[in-house]
């Protein structure tokens, strides 16, 4: 599986535009090579460089599995989105304390729904798709507060 973004390379600086330094609102993903047993899809965004351990930015679950792309500042309909490390449900923008913080957007292709409600956080996430992933990609964007 593979999850790019027209806003970013691989490895690229993250533009101010989708951080706490500009609009703070999500690049656009694309998303190929989901097998065709997925039933679902999620997204986790998070940052492994922040100074208190991994930081959760985003969560998005129970994405149709046919989706290959959703816009910039946006969720595909009828995906949930959980709550992230700022306490807020949605997306948190990047923004680094200090220092340049690598992002990493990864999907993963699920053998089914995850029957959890909107705002539920990683962890409650994680142990819903324990054993049941199927695929999984990654995108790794970098930024600097300023």
């Amino acid at each position: 599986m593979t999850i790019t973004s027209p806003a970013f390379p691989a490895g690229g600086q993250i533009p101010a535009k989708f951080t706490c330094n500009g609009q703070g609102t999500s690049p656009e993903l694309r998303i190929s090579g989901t097998p065709p047993g997925a039933k679902s899809l999620l997204l986790i965004a998070d940052d492994p460089d922040a100074p208190g351990g991994v930081f959760t930015h985003w969560l998005v679950w129970n994405i149709d599995p046919q989706t290959t792309r959703w816009a910039e500042n946006s969720v595909p309909a009828g995906a949930l989105q959980g709550t992230n490390d700022f306490s807020k449900k949605g997306y948190g923008p990047p923004c680094p304390p200090s220092g340049t913080h690598r992002y990493i957007f990864k999907i993963f292709a699920l053998d089914r729904p995850l029957e959890l409600k909107a705002g539920a956080r990683r962890a409650d996430v994680e142990d819903a798709i324990r054993g049941h992933i199927l695929a999984q990609g990654e995108l790794i964007g970098r930024y600097t507060h300023k």
